[in-house]
């Protein structure tokens, strides 16, 4: 059996083919409950390779601390079944997934996708792994490749652009990116990825008015059965911080950004993200990082991905739970002696992110300062978007104002502004800078 793009489904009946298109229709749109659908394919055909798989992808790719033993099962269980070659490089890309092995799955994908541009499933899987590792170049080229071989008339043609857009997005070619996101959303509205896309190039851009916008305009679309949502609104609360409307930036994460108190890491990503720009601001968050960082402690011992370690230490900083945060540096010494990626990531980012965010947290902001400086043109190595590891210049901005470094602050403020000289934030880091006296 094949699906509708002509890429094979071993072991699979009828009924467990169309719960799997089901999975993957919800996947490219970010909504739905693709767990729910694959499990349900699985269900119908315990011997279908590629529903196995896909559930692999799906928890290996969450940055979950707990999701490991799902990954390994699924691998297991998809190494043991028939395959033809094409689903055997899935089942060993997986397997370098499991393993934490994470730019050698991306390689695998890479080749796949070469030879078998329609495989959608593998083009959405390597496009995730190039965020996770923060290869910006093949979050566009990945797709670019393969996008010859699509058109309209295909079933996922709108992420595949949607896809597209974020990369050319990442690599900077912003009017592209906004072309192709709004393409994407126009084939498929409830398209979340497509709609990020173009909101990451509103961020980019400092169009902070065009965003709110571009946000509001249709949220049923994007919110509605979304698991992506909490992401999206955390764009548009990004544009309300950086206008300073912090009642709106409050009142988003009160509401569907962390109203619920989500336990999923990456919604915690987000809320430990803007919870910071705001400490940062001077903002009084109350109790809220309480809750956050309740939420995160059980990730505090797992250092199984630096990006989160950093978010993390953001949430005990805030919340003063010193026994957690000296509990996740405990953990990241345990990862720099694995052979996984994370060690690498860890290693060269993520280790001296989460001492510097401590070292904030306690005052001492020229240490932050001098752990921050050298990962900056590194940071992208343990993975997010330009728009998420912008917390890492906000960070050593405000370290070096509140550190009385003057001539550093000016420098600071200035390749700020020059980057972003309409934001209202900018010029607020230039008027501060200038208030302070330089050291002699």
């Amino acid at each position: 059996m094949q699906d509708d793009l002509g890429n094979p489904l071993s072991g699979a009946g009828a009924d467990g083919a169309a719960h799997y298109r089901r999975a993957v229709a919800d996947l490219q749109r970010f909504v739905g409950d693709p767990v729910a659908a694959v499990d349900a394919a699985i269900a119908a055909d315990p011997g279908f390779v590629m529903a196995h798989v896909f559930k692999g992808y799906l928890f290996g790719l969450s940055t979950e601390a707990g999701a490991a033993p799902v990954v390994e099962a699924c691998h297991r269980a998809a190494a043991a079944l028939p395959a033809c070659a094409q689903e055997r490089a899935h089942v060993a890309a997986l397997g370098h997934l499991a393993a934490g092995r994470w730019h050698e799955a991306g390689q695998v994908l890479e080749d796949l996708t070469i030879d078998h541009p329609r495989d959608a499933v593998a083009l959405q899987a390597g496009h995730q792994i190039d965020f996770f590792t923060g290869n910006a170049r093949m979050l566009r080229d990945r797709i670019a490749r393969a996008l010859p071989a699509w058109d309209t008339a295909m079933p996922g043609h709108h992420a595949v652009l949607g896809m597209h857009a974020f990369g050319l997005e990442e690599t900077g070619d912003y009017a592209r990116a906004e072309a192709a996101g709004r393409r994407a959303v126009a084939l498929e509205p409830r398209d979340g990825w497509a709609q990020h896309a173009v909101a990451h190039v509103m961020e980019m851009q400092c169009r902070q008015r065009d965003g709110i916008a571009w946000m509001r305009a249709n949220p049923d679309n994007w919110t509605r059965d979304s698991f992506f949502q909490v992401h999206n609104w955390w764009h548009l609360a990004l544009f309300h911080y950086e206008l300073g409307e912090i009642d709106a930036v409050l009142a988003l994460y009160d509401g569907p950004i962390y109203g619920a108190q989500s336990t999923v890491a990456l919604n915690m990503v987000d809320a430990a993200a803007l919870l910071w720009r705001l400490h940062l601001g001077g903002v009084d968050v109350g109790d809220r990082w309480q809750a956050l960082a309740r939420n995160w402690a059980p990730h505090a011992a797992a250092g199984n991905y630096a990006f989160n370690d950093m978010h993390a230490m953001m949430a005990f900083v805030g919340a003063g739970r010193e026994d957690l945060a000296r509990r996740l540096l405990e953990a990241q010494a345990e990862a720099l002696a694995g052979d996984a990626d994370n060690a690498r990531f860890t290693r060269d980012v993520g280790q001296p992110l989460a001492r510097a965010i401590h070292a904030f947290g306690a005052g001492d902001y020229r240490t932050a300062v001098r752990l921050i400086r050298p990962v900056r043109p590194l940071a992208h190595r343990f993975g997010g978007s330009h728009a998420q590891r912008d917390v890492i210049d906000l960070t050593l901005i405000e370290a070096a104002l509140r550190g009385g470094q003057a001539r550093l602050a000016a420098a600071l403020a200035a390749e700020r502004f020059d980057a972003r000289p309409q934001s209202p934030l900018s010029a607020l880091f230039a008027r501060r800078a200038g208030t302070l006296a330089p050291v002699a």
